[in-house]
């Protein structure tokens, strides 16, 4: 049969129609309470929000925090990463508007705002989901070094040292040392406090990238090629820059890629497979 149709009865018009007398109040109380004893949702914008929240959840508990990359899906192909992209935005426009109201100015109620109780359930999910300060990516990496360090592990050093979901973590806290005066007060204080990370030392240079640290750096730059244009298909002669330890660091990413292609049947299936996350034409 068709969408919505059971055994010739239209269910989904059927719904349709009590959520309609629903939000203009004229659905009987007991109904309401029988409809919702069978888990009735009574908003199409709830529904998308109770979707999106089921995979926040189960996205987090596979990945042990919820700062999924913005190309990262759930299950079912479903796009986690932008979902949770716009509820951040919509997270920070709320707190920007109570700041706002706190200085007495007038701002409209609601408009593009997460009430209390969705803000609580995505907190209950991971506390830092919204850093405020700084990026993401950032906070992701920051996060998957704590659970690294607290469930025993050595803080990795120098770049290609641990990559974890991607993120080479070894170059990500040498960058921190290396860039340590134009972190935040904050910032500082996170990894100061939770990972025992100090500044580098006056003279201390970078050392010289192993062959994990290369790729490391070079997928680093794929990812944030992709992330800004929503492909991997850089020009042959493309150079990606990135900020590594507050310095700029040029990547021949176009030429890389040629490269990679031309050796891909001499890659590990793991870094495949993260080239693969990107959309990569072999």
């Amino acid at each position: 049969g068709s969408a919505g149709v059971v055994a010739g009865f239209p269910l989904g018009r059927w719904l349709a129609d009590q959520r309609r007398y629903y939000n203009a109040g004229t659905l009987e109380a007991s109904r309401v309470k029988q409809l919702e004893k069978l888990g009735m949702v009574w908003s199409h914008h709830d529904v998308a929000w109770e979707e999106g929240l089921m995979v926040a959840r189960a996205w987090a508990a596979a990945h042990g925090h919820f700062l999924p990359p913005v190309n990262a899906v759930g299950d079912d192909g479903y796009p986690v990463g932008v979902w949770a992209k716009n509820r951040r935005a919509e997270a920070r426009r709320t707190w920007e508007n109570a700041e706002r109201r706190a200085a007495g100015k007038t701002v409209p109620v609601g408009a593009g705002e997460l009430p209390e109780s969705r803000l609580a359930a995505l907190e209950a999910i991971d506390p830092g989901w919204c850093p405020l300060g700084w990026d993401v990516a950032w906070q992701r990496c920051f996060t998957l070094t704590r659970i690294h360090v607290r469930a025993g592990g050595a803080l990795p050093e120098a770049a290609g040292e641990l990559v974890v979901q991607g993120e080479d973590l070894g170059g990500w806290t040498a960058a921190q040392r290396q860039g340590w005066d134009k972190l935040s007060p904050a910032q500082q204080w996170l990894l100061g406090s939770t990972l025992g990370l100090e500044p580098a030392g006056p003279g201390a240079r970078p050392g010289k990238l192993t062959a994990a640290g290369k790729w490391a750096l070079n997928l680093r730059a794929a990812r944030q090629f992709h992330d800004r244009e929503g492909h991997l298909r850089p020009a042959r002669k493309h150079i990606e820059r990135l900020d590594v330890g507050g310095r700029p660091v040029d990547i021949r990413l176009g030429t890389w890629l040629d490269n990679t292609r031309r050796r891909a049947d001499k890659l590990t299936p793991e870094r495949r497979a993260e080239l693969d996350q990107l959309d990569m034409r072999w």
